[in-house]
């Protein structure tokens, strides 16, 4: 069964919303990215209106960002070490968006959707 990203057919209170169009192609949701620790690895996607999005499949850098020199610094990734999103993200070594990983620098903490965005930005915590 495909994924959905369209409005939920039932309401809060359960009634159902009265259908204002059928469905459409661009309804279509995709699966998760689940960005690995691993070698650069990117994929180019066309989204609509002839925009690209850039996939990152894997990386073992990130952009790190030092509060204090107020400076950004290349650094290898060693692991994930927290993970809000899902506990089991920990173990698989997965990165989103508000993931803390241990680099070279020290802990830092993700800010960017490396799924979307195709690069790990983060603050040095």
């Amino acid at each position: 069964m495909a994924r959905s990203a369209a409005r939920s057919k039932r309401k809060i209170s359960g009634g159902l919303y009265k259908n204002f169009r059928k469905k459409r192609l661009t309804d279509l949701a995709r699966d998760s990215t689940l960005t690995k620790i691993a070698n650069l690895k990117r994929k180019k996607l066309r989204m609509q209106g002839g925009h690209e999005k850039t996939m990152l499949l894997s990386s073992n850098e990130a952009n790190i960002y030092d509060p204090k020199s107020k400076s950004y610094k290349k650094a290898k990734i060693k692991m994930v070490v927290e993970n809000k999103a899902n506990k089991d993200f920990v173990r698989m070594n997965i990165l989103t968006k508000g993931a803390i990983i241990e680099t070279d620098l020290g802990k830092a903490k993700i800010t960017s959707r490396p799924g979307q965005s195709g690069s790990i930005n983060a603050i040095l915590i």
